[in-house]
């Protein structure tokens, strides 16, 4: 399916419900944290869509993962907007109220980006004196300088953030400094602090840089504190981001209104993806209930139009957030593999056959499947690089990178959060 339809706004309602029986409708209650890529919950009530497949989104923005984690948990959300590595971590029984989820759905893809502070930049184009280009990978090797440096002169490591420990955010984060010689668990300090205060944290000095989903990275351009150096894409850009995590026992007893919940998130995936919507959703986004902002900056977000750093340079990056396209709502347990890969790389779990297994179990294509009668039944997007996705292929790519950890070695220590 490659055509976007022409939607109607909620005032014409068209399919099972009608304005005389909405309170009739079963509820699902959906928690989202105001990120981008929380588009498509947010389409999908805006635009009615919920209505039209028969049920009714109530839709609860929080301001921290591990709020959303456990609200889940407590069975105070039936559903929610989800870090993709939380549903692996869930299934691992990692974290501190790991109780499972499961993810039937991919909300999209890409959208996150290293963001650094404009002081810890300057020194960079100091330590670099002009031998490297502007390329993310060119950025992390001055970086590498700048970490060097103050080691020599004894000064306080760098201290950089991430969303939530279990996150593309961390892994990508680390990804792009280990593959410049940066050791994120002994040369910096790692942290986490919630999307919404990551402009203030760099702001304030609280940390030199982090790694977020829009439009908190953009915010920190335009606000002067910060500068773009890497995106998703230039990182890992088929790994998983977020997803519609679930407990397996509200979809085992709601099973019908979950793959009504589907439906009406394909329906706004697709909508999503056009570009003759962009307007009109970056309006939605910027509503005070949902992201708010301002809707030009969240347009050109949509757009792949990024403003980098505070002088006005910009990256035109077509597929810096794609909802739909490429089969990119049907989550794949080869990614998942990808994600377990990193949490084996970084010493937070161990690596063995039967991990790997209830790794992979918390992406169910099988459900996305049963829902869609058009469901793709192979990948359509390149997969994470992980071999045949046996322990002893993890075990391969993870040592084929000269920074990881030694299982057991206890060098990752992951917040209670």
């Amino acid at each position: 399916m490659n055509s976007t339809p022409s939607l109607s706004a909620p005032s014409t309602l068209s399919g099972p419900a009608t304005l005389s029986n909405l309170s009739t409708l079963p509820t699902v209650r959906l928690g989202f944290i105001p990120l981008v890529d929380a588009a498509v919950p947010i389409a999908a009530a805006a635009l009615g869509l919920d209505r039209a497949a028969g049920l009714r989104l109530d839709l609860v923005r929080d301001v921290s993962w591990s709020n959303i984690r456990d609200r889940l948990a407590f069975r105070q959300f039936d559903a929610a907007h989800l870090l993709g590595p939380m549903a692996v971590a869930s299934q691992l029984g990692l974290g501190s109220n790991p109780y499972p989820v499961i993810a039937p759905f991919s909300l999209g893809l890409g959208g996150n980006a290293v963001t650094l502070s404009m002081r810890l930049f300057e020194a960079m184009r100091e330590a670099a004196d002009g031998e490297d280009g502007e390329e993310p990978a060119a950025h992390a090797r001055a970086l590498a300088r700048v970490v060097r440096q103050r080691a020599a002169a004894g000064e306080a490591p760098l201290t950089f953030a991430m969303t939530y420990p279990f996150s593309s955010h961390n892994y990508e984060f680390r990804f792009w400094m280990a593959e410049a010689g940066i050791d994120p668990d002994r040369d910096v300090a790692m942290t986490v602090v919630p999307p919404p205060l990551t402009v203030d944290a760099l702001r304030s000095g609280a940390i030199d840089g982090f790694c977020v989903n829009a439009p908190w990275n953009v915010g920190a351009v335009e606000a002067g504190v910060g500068r773009i150096v890497a995106v998703k894409a230039d990182i890992s850009p088929s790994s998983p981001e977020k997803v519609l995590g679930v407990r397996p026992d509200w979809w085992a007893e709601n099973a019908e209104l979950g793959a009504a919940l589907l439906r009406a998130l394909r329906q706004a995936a697709l909508w999503c993806d056009g570009a003759e919507n962009r307007v009109e959703l970056a309006s939605i986004l910027a509503r005070p209930e949902h992201l708010g902002g301002d809707a030009a900056s969240l347009a050109s977000i949509l757009a792949g139009d990024l403003r980098v750093d505070r002088d006005g340079t910009r990256r035109n990056l077509p597929n810096y957030l794609t909802f739909h396209r490429g089969e990119a709502n049907r989550p794949r347990p080869s990614e998942a593999l990808w994600v377990y890969s990193q949490m084996v790389r970084w010493g937070q779990v161990p690596l063995g056959e039967d991990m790997a297994r209830r790794a992979a179990g918390a992406f169910r294509p099988d459900l996305h499947d049963a829902a869609f009668e058009d469901a793709a039944s192979g990948d359509s997007r390149e997969t994470a690089p992980v071999g045949e996705l046996t322990p002893d292929a993890i075990k391969a790519y993870v040592e084929g990178f000269p920074i990881r950890r030694q299982l057991g070695d206890g060098a990752f220590a992951p917040s209670r959060d």
